[in-house]
């Protein structure tokens, strides 16, 4: 097998996952605030929430308003998944409970990075080959690779926020492309989504590669 010029990466439930889960994150820092509901009943309000949000695409947004955008559409969300689970009602100031879950998700906190990537990460670096990062996440995924250690090892990273585009879209995984002038066909795509990252990849003639990271 001819070795890539690139190797891209997903970044969340690729590179990095939620230690736990979302709801028990969520519970636990609603608990600070006087809030008192099940991880398992937030979890699964904030995956239809999720879901049900539109991509997280600001088309008509100047880049220096990105991260307001972004902070927006997090908070509707977060505001969905208490709704539905029956809890908004609960906070008496649910505004000052977004923010502090906002930048809590910044931090190396709540992520821990799955085994076999460094070592991965440290022998394609040894081997020569570029590494880049092509995300649905947001702004503050710079904050959370510098936390965890890993900025370092990316040359570029992409995100929906930025590229104005999202997964499995042709535009992002092309705006990737360009930035180390590298042609579909000498790169690969790593991600655990079939559809945003294997099958994404595959249409725009890169490798795409599907890791399963489903707990065994």
């Amino acid at each position: 097998m001819e070795r890539p010029k690139v190797i891209f990466l997903d970044a969340v439930g690729t590179i990095f996952g939620v230690k736990g889960s979302v709801g028990e994150v969520y519970s636990q820092i609603a608990k600070e605030f006087g809030v008192n509901i099940s991880a398992a009943r937030i979890n699964k309000a904030f995956i239809h929430s999720f879901k049900a949000a539109p991509p997280p695409i600001f088309l008509d947004v100047e880049p220096a308003d990105i991260p307001q955008r972004e902070f927006d559409w997090w908070r509707l969300i977060a505001l969905n998944t208490f709704e539905a689970a029956g809890a908004l009602k609960q906070f008496s100031d649910f505004s000052a409970f977004f923010s502090e879950l906002y930048i809590h998700f910044g931090t190396a906190e709540p992520w821990f990075v799955y085994a076999d990537v460094l070592p991965s990460l440290m022998n394609w670096r040894r081997l020569g080959i570029e590494m880049g990062i092509i995300s649905n996440f947001d702004s503050r995924i710079y904050s959370v690779l510098q936390s965890l250690g890993l900025s370092d090892y990316f040359t570029s990273v992409t995100i929906s926020t930025q590229a104005r585009a999202a997964k499995p879209d042709a535009e992002i995984f092309h705006v990737a492309l360009e930035k180390h002038d590298c042609p579909p066909e000498a790169a690969w795509h790593i991600g655990d989504s079939i559809v945003e990252d294997y099958q994404g990849a595959k249409a725009v003639g890169m490798r795409g590669i599907w890791i399963n990271r489903e707990p065994k």
